[in-house]
C-alpha cells in the first residue's frame, strides 16, 4: 500500500462513520416496519398529508431562495469584481460573504426576530413613520418570512461560489468583441451569458440543496409552525412522534431522492463550467 494513501485514511474513516453508515441506516430503515421485515408503506405515506405539503413547501422555499439568491448574488459579485470598482469593495464584500454565508441557525432567527419581528427594532421604526408591515399582511413567521431569512445566507454563498466564474471572463474576450464592433449587449448575449450560464445554474443547484436541508433557522423562526421536511424529521428525532420512527427515515430518504435529482443536474453543469476556468 502506497504511503500516499495514508493521508486519505482519516478522511475515509470520517466519511464512513458520519456519512456512509448513517445514510445506509436511513435507506434501510425507510423500508422497515415496526413489526419487523420490509415494507413500502413508509414511502407511500410520503404522498399523504402533512408530508406531501412539507415537501411542497421545502421545494418551493428552496427554489425561490435559489433563484433570487442566485440572481442577486451574481449581480452583486459582478458589480464588485468588474473593472473600475475599487479593490477594497471586493475585499470587504468577500469577507462579509464568508461570515454571512455561515451565519445561520438559531442566532440568525433571533437576529431577524429582534429586527423585523412584531416588536422588532426595524418594525417599530417603520411604524413610527406610519407603515407597519404587519398591518398589510406581512409576517416574518410564515413561509415568506423563511424565504427572506434564508436569503441572508443564500446571497453571500452565491457571491463566494460565482466569483471565480466571473474572474474567468477574460478582459481579452471583451476587447476582441469590441474590436469587431460588438456592443455591450451583444457581448453579454453571445459570450458572457453563455459562459456564465453553466456556472450560474450549478451554483443555483448548490443553493437549492443548501436551503432544502436547512433546519435550525426555520425551526427557530417559526417553532415548527411552517411544515418543512427537515422540521418534520426533527419531530421524530426529538421524540415528539412515537408511532412510526421509520417514517422519519422515509422522509430523509425522500430528501435524498430530491437532492439526488438535483445532483444529476449539477454534475454535468459543473463539468461544462470547469472548461471555461482553464
Amino acid at each position: 500500500m502506497s504511503l500516499a494513501w495514508l493521508g486519505v485514511v482519516p478522511f475515509l474513516a470520517y466519511a464512513t462513520a458520519f456519512l456512509l453508515l448513517p445514510a445506509a441506516n436511513v435507506l434501510i430503515g425507510a423500508f422497515q416496519s415496526n413489526e419487523g421485515g420490509y415494507t413500502l408503506d413508509n414511502v407511500r405515506t410520503l404522498f399523504d398529508e402533512p408530508y406531501r405539503t412539507a415537501f411542497k413547501n421545502s421545494i418551493e422555499v428552496s427554489l425561490v431562495t435559489a433563484l433570487l439568491g442566485g440572481i442577486i448574488g451574481l449581480l452583486m459579485a459582478y458589480s464588485a469584481i468588474r473593472e473600475g470598482t475599487p479593490r477594497w469593495i471586493r475585499g470587504g464584500l468577500t469577507t462579509f460573504s464568508g461570515v454571512a454565508a455561515n451565519f445561520a441557525g438559531i442566532p440568525l432567527a433571533f437576529a431577524f426576530i429582534a429586527t423585523f419581528g412584531i416588536l422588532g427594532v426595524g418594525t417599530q421604526a417603520m411604524t413610527a413613520v406610519g407603515f407597519n408591515p404587519y398591518d398589510h399582511g406581512f409576517s416574518l413567521f410564515t413561509k415568506t418570512g423563511i424565504e427572506i431569512v434564508y436569503l441572508y445566507f443564500q446571497i453571500p454563498l452565491m457571491i463566494l461560489v460565482i466569483a471565480p466564474a466571473i474572474d474567468g471572463l477574460r478582459r481579452e474576450w471583451r476587447e476582441a468583441a469590441s474590436s469587431l464592433g460588438a456592443s455591450s449587449w451583444q457581448f453579454w448575449r453571445h459570450i458572457g451569458v453563455p459562459i456564465l450560464l453553466p456556472s450560474l445554474l450549478s451554483a443555483m443547484v448548490l443553493l437549492f440543496g443548501n436551503a432544502f436541508a436547512a433546519y435550525a433557522t426555520a425551526y427557530g423562526l417559526t417553532s415548527g409552525g411552517v411544515g418543512l421536511v427537515p422540521i418534520q424529521i426533527g419531530f421524530f428525532l426529538s421524540g415528539d412522534v412515537f408511532d412510526n420512527p421509520h417514517l422519519g427515515q422515509a422522509l430523509a430518504f425522500g430528501m435524498f431522492v430530491v437532492l439526488g435529482l438535483m445532483m444529476l443536474a449539477y454534475i454535468p453543469l459543473q463539468r461544462i463550467s470547469s472548461r471555461w476556468m482553464k
